[in-house]
């Protein structure tokens, strides 16, 4: 089972068990654990290599713990803060990762709630936890263009400075991609007017604002789904060529290219 295989898998889990799990550590158990395990490759039963419930004592703050630490020759490398599934992902959720995130030599982490994992690194300050995340992954909505970033935290292909030095783009992107994403919803009036004076020679009024916020949505809108369809017919052309090539020929073609031959 290759690696999207395995994200696939468990997000067909998720979507069927999710709604029947009600506790964080039933979140724990049945998704983020497997996650750990079955997609990154990490064995949860070492604790040299997992280790649950670490402790990382920070000045007067004793015995916090934090959910999981994914070690690699005894030092942190990955830590792990975990929700019940269902719940809200906020940066103030992540509290304990900010606090052991510069004590400790992790330059990952990840805050989860066993659907949508978030993964963190320190591009603005060193040894600080980003407050914005460089990836993101929901398991009910996989972007195929975060599959090849994901497969650099297995432990098979883990390569820290390789993450760290993609981490910035793609963090940059997502933000873009999100913003964009806003703006096919529901255009603001700055984006709706770069629009608007490309294609409208008139003095840009309120009320010409109000007819181009509603043409911007709408051509955004078909642009996507012209991308979409040009995707799929793409895909389907694809499909269909090797598949001609290995239809027979009728028989009277056959009988044409004998008797070439044979005039030959």
């Amino acid at each position: 089972m290759d690696f999207f295989e395995k994200l696939t898998s468990l997000a067909a889990k998720v979507r069927l068990q999710g709604p029947a799990i009600q506790t964080e550590e039933a979140t724990k158990n049945a998704f983020v654990m497997p996650f750990i395990n079955t997609v990154l490759g990490y064995d949860v039963f070492d604790p040299q290599e997992v280790t649950p419930e670490f402790v990382c004592d920070i000045g007067t703050k004793k015995g916090e713990k934090i959910d999981y630490a994914i070690m690699k020759n005894g030092e942190v490398q990955i830590l792990i803060e975990c929700k019940k599934i269902g719940e809200s992902l906020s940066i103030n959720h992540a509290s304990q990762l900010f606090r052991y995130f510069h004590v400790t030599s992790a330059r990952i982490s990840i805050l989860t709630n066993g659907q949508v994992y978030r993964f963190f690194t320190d591009l603005d300050a060193p040894n600080k936890m980003d407050e914005k995340p460089f990836l993101e992954l929901d398991l009910l909505d996989i972007d195929e263009y975060s599959v090849p970033e994901l497969t650099k935290l297995t432990k098979s292909a883990f390569d820290v400075d390789s993450i760290i030095n993609a981490a910035g783009e793609l963090k940059y992107v997502s933000q873009i991609k999100k913003v964009i994403a806003a703006q096919v919803i529901k255009p603001d009036d700055d984006f709706v007017k770069v629009f608007a004076s490309r294609v409208y020679e008139g003095v840009i009024t309120q009320k010409v604002r109000e007819q181009f916020f509603e043409l911007t949505r709408k051509a955004l809108s078909q642009f996507l789904n012209d991308q979409i369809n040009d995707r799929l017919k793409s895909a389907m052309s694809g499909s269909i060529q090797p598949a001609l090539a290995s239809l027979p020929t009728s028989p009277a073609a056959n009988t044409e290219a004998t008797e070439r031959d044979e005039s030959e």
